[in-house]
C-alpha cells in the first residue's frame, strides 16, 4: 500500500495526533521527541544520517549528518544541520529538534487548510488557542490507510510504515478517533511495524534498523515519563 503525499512525514503525525474538535494533541508530554523522531526518520529515508563509526542502528545510537546538497524542505535542513552541528545520542537529538517544531509545524497546518486557529479567553481572562481541524479529508484517507494495516493486514509502504510505527510508540495509537478498533491483533501489528518488521516495503534494512531504533528511543522516552 503505497501512501502518496506532498506532507511530510512529522507533518501527517502531527496532523493524526492531533484531536479534530478540541484541537490538542494527544500524547502532548512526549509530543516533542515523537515529532523529532518523526524528522529523523525522514532523514534517515533521504539517507542524510547514520550511525557514528558506521556501527548499528539502536536507541543509544550517536547519530551523525551524511551526504551533500540542499534538503527539499527547510524543516528537514535545519534538523539536519543540527544533527551535522553537533553529533549526539538519539534520544538526545529527538528532544534538541522536537523542542522546535511544534509552531512552524502548526503554522503549516493552518496555512494548508488542514487546521484552523480558534483564539479564546478562558474564564474572560486567560487568552488561550485551539487547533481543530478544518479539512479533514486528507487525514481520514490517511486514517483509512491505517486501518487497512492494522485492521485487515495489508502491506505498508515505508513512509506508511514509519508514520504507524511512531505514533505507536508514542502510546498514542489506543486513543486515536476512529481509528483503530483497538485489539490485539492491531497492538501486535503495531509492535511489529516499532520493531521494523515492515514486510515488502521498497527501502534498506539500514534505514527501518534506524526508524525502530528512533521508535524504541521515543517509547523509552514514555515508559519514563508514564513511571516518574
Amino acid at each position: 500500500m503505497t501512501v502518496q503525499s506532498e506532507n511530510l512525514i512529522v507533518e501527517d503525525v502531527l496532523l493524526l495526533l492531533m484531536d479534530d474538535t478540541y484541537g490538542v494533541p494527544a500524547g502532548a508530554g512526549t509530543l516533542h521527541q515523537t515529532l523529532g523522531g518523526a524528522v529523523l526518520v525522514e532523514l534517515a529515508l533521504l539517507g542524510r544520517i547514520r550511525p557514528e563509526d558506521g556501527g548499528a542502528w539502536y536507541k543509544g545510537t550517536t547519530i551523525v549528518a551524511t551526504g551533500d546538497g540542499p534538503l527539499p524542505d527547510p524543516l528537514l535542513q535545519d534538523a539536519y544541520d543540527t544533527v551535522a552541528a553537533r553529533p549526539r545520542h538519539v534520544q538526545s537529538q529527538l528532544v534538541t529538534i522536537g523542542s522546535t517544531l511544534w509552531k512552524p509545524l502548526t503554522e503549516r497546518l493552518v496555512e494548508r487548510g488542514f487546521l484552523r486557529r480558534e483564539r479564546r479567553r478562558f474564564l474572560g481572562l486567560v487568552p488561550t488557542t485551539r487547533l481543530p481541524a478544518a479539512d479533514t479529508g486528507y487525514e481520514y484517507a490517511l486514517r483509512e490507510r491505517m486501518q487497512a494495516v492494522l485492521e485487515r493486514g495489508e502491506e505498508p509502504d515505508a513512509r506508511l510504515a514509519a508514520i504507524i510505527a511512531l505514533i505507536s510508540a508514542s502510546g498514542t495509537l489506543p486513543s486515536l478517533d476512529p481509528v483503530p478498533k483497538w485489539s490485539g491483533r492491531v497492538a501486535t501489528r503495531a509492535k511489529e511495524l516499532e520493531q521494523g518488521n515492515w514486510g515488502a516495503a521498497a527501502v534498506s534494512s539500514a534505514v527501518i534498523a534506524a526508524a525502530a531504533a528512533l521508535s524504541a528511543a521515543s517509547a523509552a522516552v514514555v515508559v519514563t515519563t508514564v513511571s516518574s
